[in-house]
């Protein structure tokens, strides 16, 4: 028996590999990179046995090299070589799930198939012939629900025996002229291999797979050969070797659901006849802003409220802050560091932390819509969308992600193969509202407008109506011009997820944003307070009022940046800046500065107008420098980055610019050059949207 057992678990996206694998690990669980790329690596120790290590392979329809977490599954099956793979698949979705499946047993590593939502297969009335396809395939199947977490146990074991046992030898077989072209490629190139993984290579070999033949570093005359054989069968079958492959793996498969799968239901599922309504032409749009409507309205404006107002008011407010004072006061701790304690850490980090529960409650959504299926369908309905701006679904998929996080958002995008769109994605997610930034919004939203139900989702939408705005403009320049990508995308059946999956995403979300109020958020409130407290007065240096500090000093020269914006003062000026370092920070900010009371402190301090024309920019403009610095990894160009970040930057004060300037026009306080700066930039805004481009743009 081997010391180390290594188990790799590979799937389709939506398959429930990831809760199996969070189900077969618990807590012993490690995430990093894979190395060289940005593509998350889960690692972790099946729980009760220390000997077996599982690595949770990206999620990827294919072994094909066209996408990078493709590649990177790949490369970990073929160079390192795991001791077993447990294949999770979707038991609803066969035909799909199956097509990874023929790809994995030709590696020749032994293969244990996990057939997930056994419990709603037998609940359909389908039946799968186990003992058959096992015998068809030459594998190990163990039926699982992922969700009831029945089977684990099963699948678990038999991975381990399978690690245990001897290589396998892929039994399936294509029509003779492609065997007869895989014979050929075996002997001429092959031989000297082992067996058990002729076969893949041959395949990859006649399908042209350029990696695989520099790999091999095989002869001319011997890709020659190859050649020939490969231009023979694709002249006999009249399509490309690629296209041929694939239609026979398609072909394979069908005879497999013949013989050993019985579908009793012939009519719509009940997820077709969800996505009838759903994904009508007609109903799609209204159905998702109703959706996206609710989640923010819950998050921000009424549940949410109620628990941030408690938390700030009564935790922070009445008992944290005054207990502290007391206690150190009676301690006998001078009074700079009681002020630095109160007004510096709690004031900024406490600031924060109140809107918790409001990021709990969204994230809590978030994660429901994505266990549940509904999240691709958005990707769907917005690709119809997003083509008419130059974009495609692909495009939608790491906004989706970014509504968490900006960088991991950003992040997503390498799943995009055009390099343009890839760029322009990575440019225009930073719009939609991350985590971070609803706090902000929260704020903004009970301070000045009373808790409005609308302001919460209208920064959701304002987020895409200004991604489909540069969508049309940026599609008609010279570096983005050209047709959006392809978007094909299978839907997932709807399920109902499990309350565990959803609390444990909503903490693991949650937690990441409470570690950074307690070291990056914390770190910036404590220079803030400092900065608020000294400064120069009569030539020498020292403790000072906060309108003489350094800080006021600072912010004083940005405020005139901001006065055409509708907040020319210091303390938003540096609010902003420091809300580069992170989102959250421009909340702390206001708590270090404005004190316990820092709500109605902004009411006398802005209006209504000023104070939406801060949230828009704080909204659109540069990401934190987390997300700048995984812009600078996805573009692996500083110059792109620069430009990504201008942009952003010039768009939000452009937006707000305009936001605040109309706004002083309609209520009879217009300011003359504002006012023309706003026209001069709406004539640029509708001449670079109007304008005629390379490719036609449906507005």
């Amino acid at each position: 028996m081997k010391n180390i057992i290594k188990i790799a678990l590979a799937g389709n996206p939506n398959s429930g590999k990831t809760t199996l694998f969070n189900i077969l690990t618990g807590s012993n669980q490690s995430v990093g990179n894979w190395p060289g790329v940005t593509v998350e690596k889960k690692e972790g120790m099946l729980k009760g046995n220390k000997g077996v290590i599982i690595t949770d392979l990206p999620g990827i329809y294919s072994l094909s090299p066209y996408s990078l977490e493709e590649v990177v599954a790949r490369n970990y099956l073929v160079n390192e070589r795991p001791d077993a793979i447990l294949n999770v698949i979707d038991g609803t979705s066969l035909e799909r799930s199956l097509y990874l499946t023929t790809q994995l047993v030709e590696l020749g590593i032994p293969v244990v198939i996990a057939v997930n939502m056994s419990d709603v297969i037998k609940k359909n009335g389908d039946t799968i012939d186990i003992p058959g396809l096992e015998s068809e395939l030459g594998v190990k199947i163990a039926e699982i629900s992922a969700l009831k977490e029945t089977g684990i146990e099963d699948a678990a074991e038999k991975a381990i025996s399978a690690a245990n046992g001897k290589n396998s030898i892929p039994r399936h077989s294509f029509r003779g002229s492609v065997e007869h072209a895989l014979a050929h490629i075996e002997e001429a190139a092959l031989h000297d291999m082992p067996l058990e993984r002729q076969r893949w290579y041959a395949i990859k070999l006649f399908e042209r797979d350029t990696r695989v033949s520099d790999l091999l570093n095989i002869p001319r005359d011997k890709l020659s050969h190859i050649e020939s054989d490969i231009s023979r069968c694709e002249k006999e079958l009249d399509d490309d070797a690629e296209s041929i492959i694939i239609n026979e793996r398609y072909s394979y498969i069908e005879s497999l659901l013949e013989k050993y799968y019985i579908k009793a239901k012939k009519g719509p599922s009940i997820s077709e006849k969800i996505d009838r309504v759903v994904t009508n032409r007609f109903l799609a749009l209204p159905i998702f802003a109703l959706v996206m409507f609710i989640v923010y309205y819950v998050s921000v404006t009424t549940v949410g409220t109620l628990l941030t107002d408690f938390t700030s008011e009564t935790v922070f407010g009445e008992w944290i802050s005054p207990f502290l004072e007391k206690s150190l006061t009676s301690a006998g701790v001078s009074n700079f560091l009681v002020l630095l304690i109160v007004d510096g850490i709690i004031g900024g980090v406490g600031a924060v932390l109140s809107f918790v529960p409001q990021m709990m409650i969204l994230f809590m959504f978030l994660a429901f819509l994505e266990s549940c299926g509904y999240m691709s369908r958005i990707a769907f309905i917005m690709d119809r969308i997003f083509r008419r701006f130059g974009l495609s679904g692909k495009s939608f998929i790491p906004m989706l992600v970014g509504t968490g996080c900006t960088v991991p958002g950003i992040m997503a995008t390498r799943t995009i193969e055009n390099l343009r769109d890839r760029r322009m994605t990575i440019m225009t997610t930073p719009f939609m509202p991350c985590g971070a930034k609803l706090p902000v919004i929260a704020l903004i939203a009970g301070a000045m407008f009373g808790g409005a139900w609308w302001l919460a989702p209208s920064a959701y939408f304002l987020g895409l109506l200004i991604v489909g705005i540069s969508g049309i403009i940026l599609k008609k320049t010279k570096m983005f011009e050209g047709e959006p990508a392809a978007f094909v995308l299978e839907l997932p059946d709807y399920r109902l997820p499990s309350v565990s999956n959803i609390l444990r995403s909503m903490w693991e979300r949650s937690f990441s944003f409470i570690k950074k109020a307690g070291s990056v958020i914390l770190i910036a409130s404590v220079g803030i307070w400092f900065l608020s407290q000294f400064g120069f007065e009569k030539g020498t240096f020292g403790l000072v009022s906060m309108e003489d500090s350094l800080l006021a000093s600072l912010g004083g020269g940005l405020a005139k940046v901001f006065a055409p914006l509708g907040w020319g003062d210091w303390k938003a000026s540096v609010a902003t800046l420091n809300g580069l370092v992170a989102k959250e920070n421009i909340v702390s900010t206001f708590g270090v500065l404005y004190g316990e009371d820092y709500k109605t402190a902004l009411i006398a301090a802005y209006t209504p107008l000023s104070a939406f024309s801060f949230l828009v920019f704080n909204l659109l403009c540069a990401p934190c420098v987390a997300a700048i610095g995984a812009t600078r990894r996805e573009m692996s160009d500083w110059k792109w980055t620069l430009f990504a970040v201008s942009y952003q930057t010039a768009i939000a004060y452009s937006v707000s610019l305009l936001v605040y300037q109309y706004g002083m026009f309609f209520a009879g306080e217009t300011n003359k050059y504002g006012f023309i700066a706003a026209v001069v930039l709406s004539v640029i805004f509708l001449y670079m949207l109007l304008r005629p481009g390379k490719r036609k743009v449906v507005l």
